[in-house]
């Protein structure tokens, strides 16, 4: 059985982002394996104010995977992601279904270039900044591009799904 070419460019995140031809800055840090926190690490790594460094985060919303992207300073509301989507009940997906639907590790999952494309809610605060960084597709690097690129491209909702 002959083998398939091996991609090169980048991680599936920053290849979606090039073939897109969105304007996007990669930023890569020494990721440290035992940060508490990836979305933290990332914002004091980079030296971006962490209201602008946001996670992505996997939720089972009614029975269907659902990426939710805020803000690392703060929290998930799963009421409020349940809410934006016209769902009833939302609960944080179990690690491993969401690692094998979306082809990222945790700490590494990145809104886009997934493997299946998820339905996607991203903060309502993102769009007071003209740039936000995400994930790139793994731990120690990160994507910096405009919300409205994001949303765009993954389709997503913007919805007040964070807290404080």
């Amino acid at each position: 059985m002959p083998k398939k070419p091996k991609k090169s460019g980048g991680t599936p995140a920053t290849v979606a982002l090039t073939t897109a031809g969105t304007a996007f800055t990669v930023h890569a840090y020494d990721h440290d394996p035992a940060s508490p926190s990836y979305g933290e690490e990332a914002a004091v790594a980079l030296g971006v104010c962490p209201d602008r460094v946001f996670k992505t985060l996997v939720a089972d919303v009614d029975g269907e995977l659902t990426v939710a992207v805020v803000p690392v300073a703060g929290q998930l509301d799963l009421k409020a992601l349940a809410a934006a989507v016209g769902a009833k009940r939302a609960t944080m997906a179990d690690p491993v279904a969401a690692e094998r639907t979306t082809g990222y590790v945790r700490g590494g999952i990145s809104p886009l270039g997934q493997r299946k494309r998820l339905r996607t809610v991203l903060d309502a605060s993102a769009s007071g900044h003209p740039t936000i960084c995400v994930s790139a597709g793994r731990r120690g690097l990160e994507v910096e591009l405009a919300p409205a690129d994001l949303a765009a491209l993954t389709g997503a909702v913007l919805a007040p799904i964070g807290r404080a």
